[in-house]
């Protein structure tokens, strides 16, 4: 367990770094916004050092922004993946201090594109492993509990402000390519992990009690169970029929591959739950 939360943090510090050269290398200099808190930190940068004597980071906002939304994920999401979230934008604005805004290309496409992409892995290779790069995120999550709302109804929310408000500023034609970038950017996700808020997991096993007590001690999740007898083989199995929300995918795969790795298993988004589907 000690090797898995070593391996994890690992993978949330590479995210970090990837966020962090996305922007300081291609989208800050091209003046192409990013989605979510990272956009606004952005936004927030620039209108404070032109309209303003301050010169006020993007790394340094994006942090203090973070800080409340922190404070109620601890108390309202849950504590490890709120710690990894937070571990998550706290390195970040480290390497956004560390790493110097500099001109790779002068090509705003390629900036917004390539921006997008690299910034889209860290953000991919972050959620893959169960954690997330805190901000949206973590609002998103608790007004959807709240409102029993998408959650994509609020990153679609905010991000539109933020292209909106992008575009009004400092003109139309930065906000078309925020757009460009934030298209990228969701494309990149969706292939490394999945833009779907709740998914269900068709799972075929010849060790089903055992898989199901796993999973329910540790996701605490409800269970169908579906007997199944295979084609080929004509052996007896069953199916466990499960929804789970994205953060959990992770640990329902690791649960998976140590309790019975030699299960099938189909993950399927889920458009909607009619009935008791816990929220917290």
């Amino acid at each position: 367990m000690v090797w898995l939360h070593v391996k994890k943090l690992v993978v949330v510090l590479i995210g970090a770094l990837l966020n962090a050269v996305g922007l300081n290398l291609f989208l800050i200099p091209a003046d192409v916004y990013s989605g979510g808190f990272t956009g606004v930190a952005q936004l927030l940068s620039r209108v404070l050092t032109e309209a303003t004597p301050l010169t006020v980071s993007t790394g340094f906002l994006l942090f203090l922004l973070n800080i409340p939304v922190t404070i109620l994920g601890w108390l309202k999401v849950g504590k490890s993946f709120t710690i990894y979230s937070f571990v998550s934008v706290a390195t970040m604005s480290f390497f956004l201090e560390l790493i110097p805004v500099i001109h790779i290309s002068n090509d705003i496409l390629l900036n917004a594109v390539f921006g997008g992409v690299i910034s889209a892995i860290g953000v991919g290779i972050t959620l893959k492993w169960g954690a997330s790069t805190g901000g949206l995120d973590i609002i998103a999550m608790m007004l959807s509990r709240m409102k029993d709302k998408p959650v994509g109804t609020y990153f679609f929310a905010l991000n539109s402000i933020i292209t909106l408000t992008a575009g009004y500023l400092f003109g139309w034609e930065k906000a078309l390519y925020t757009m460009v970038n934030l298209y990228a950017s969701t494309r990149v996700i969706d292939a490394i992990h999945t833009r779907a808020q709740k998914l269900t997991a068709l799972i075929v096993s010849k060790n089903a009690p055992d898989l199901k007590k796993a999973i329910q001690t540790e996701l605490y999740r409800g269970i169908t169970s579906i007997q199944a007898k295979g084609a080929f083989t004509n052996e007896d199995k069953e199916i466990l029929m499960i929804v789970i929300t994205r953060y959990e995918l992770f640990d329902l795969e690791r649960i998976i591959r140590q309790t019975d790795p030699q299960a099938f298993t189909n993950i399927v988004p889920t458009t909607g739950v009619i009935g008791f589907f816990r929220k917290d």
